[in-house]
């Protein structure tokens, strides 16, 4: 068996991994092997002995990122069996149909049992990020574990980690193709909607895969609605609400090219359509007077809290603009409200849209509670994965 460093934790602080959690602390942690590097392999012991995990070594306040709760060698096989098991997931979940879908995550990180690890499938196409060192160092061997799993579906693996892995490993990281290449440009399909993908210079890993159900859902709102898409980046809500019927809709972002790529995707769905009008400006002044304009608005905002000192502003962020679509929404409008902040709990988020439902002195009912889809699974014992959350609120 293969031998790797041994990092021990203190008397009582197993409990956590004997639940299956996959994070190993550094306040937990009694005694680290010398030379220990960042991204190494390790077994996590406890102060008797016994093995608890294996997992990639990190500097930070998370001290191990736990891969394997049992004790075998991290080799070629071991990394095709996992991404085995999450691509047959993604398939038995029916995420692959010729001629309708043919985008997903393939994996989502502790969600699949690969913390520091997502992998988006465009078309052919596998977009890597790594997250910690560890799964970095071996990006050339992961590659080829998912030609191994996907066969003649994969033809190219694209690693876009230049911007996820942490600075002070020293690494180095340039994006670029561990293996193939793509044509330009770059098509993907969604229920039918086609979306041009960037994944050299988009956002993530170029599409925000994670909202696929919350954009049909969208469609099926939109017959004869107006429609406003917020922070509308590529314009997927927009396509779907076009898609769904509405009889207008007008998409907002202040980036310059994220307003290209949703006229792009428009026209590509909708050649020479004329219901759809996009606006360059930021969304919080657009929103100041539009009084009973629309009947139905998708508020989909970046991250408002990348860490926890930022909370307090996020949720002032989440109350101020849903304060702003309550008292701007038509009556009997719908309103499609989320928060992708991963450190903003479900329940804080819900306190901020009521909050500003009732500064809006308006009646407001919860149809959808909303989350990720299937292919952005979240671990039982690993309940910090669930980091989207949305609302679909009807306003009197």
């Amino acid at each position: 068996m293969t031998e790797y460093k041994t990092v021990v934790l203190k008397p009582g602080k197993e409990q956590s991994l004997l639940r299956f959690h996959p994070w190993v602390f550094s306040g937990a942690v009694g005694k680290l092997p010398s030379g220990l590097k960042e991204g190494e392999v390790v077994r996590v012991v406890s102060v008797d002995g016994n093995h608890l995990g294996t997992g990639h070594y990190q500097i930070g306040s998370i001290a191990v990122r736990v891969f394997s709760f049992s004790d075998v060698p991290a080799d070629p096989p071991f990394w095709v069996e996992k991404l085995s098991s999450a691509w047959q997931m993604r398939l038995t979940a029916g995420l692959l149909k010729s001629g309708f879908n043919n985008v997903f995550r393939w994996v989502h990180g502790e969600g699949d049992g690969l913390p520091g690890l997502i992998v988006d499938y465009y078309d052919g196409v596998a977009v890597m990020q790594c997250h910690s060192a560890g799964m970095f160092l071996i990006r050339a061997e992961l590659a080829e574990a998912l030609l191994t799993v996907a066969g003649e579906l994969l033809t190219a693996v694209y690693d876009k980690s230049e911007k996820t892995v942490p600075f002070k490993a020293g690494l180095s990281p340039c994006d670029g193709y561990l293996s193939g290449k793509a044509s330009v440009p770059r098509m993907v399909m969604e229920y039918g909607n086609r979306f041009l993908v960037d994944w050299d210079s988009g956002q993530k890993t170029g599409f925000f895969i994670d909202q696929r159900e919350n954009r049909r859902l969208v469609g099926e709102y939109s017959n004869g609605r107006k429609v406003l898409n917020m922070f509308c980046y590529t314009g997927g809500f927009s396509v779907s609400a076009l898609r769904g019927g509405a009889r207008c809709v007008h998409s907002v972002d202040a980036s310059a090219p994220a307003i290209g790529l949703t006229n792009e995707n428009v026209l590509l769905n909708f050649p020479g359509e004329t219901r759809h009008q996009s606006f360059e400006t930021d969304a919080f002044e657009f929103l100041k007077d539009i009084p009973g304009d629309y009947d139905l608005i998708i508020l989909d905002p970046p991250a408002f809290a990348k860490h926890m000192e930022a909370l307090p502003q996020a949720l002032k962020a989440y109350k101020r603009i849903n304060t702003r679509a309550f008292q701007q929404i038509a009556p009997g409008g719908i309103l499609f409200t989320f928060s992708c902040s991963q450190i903003v709990p479900r329940e804080k988020f819900r306190e901020a849209v009521f909050t500003a439902a009732a500064i809006s002195k308006r009646n407001v009912r919860i149809l959808h509670q909303l989350t990720q889809p299937a292919d952005h699974p979240v671990s039982i014992y690993h309940p910090e994965g669930e980091y989207l959350k949305g609302l679909v609120l009807w306003v009197e």
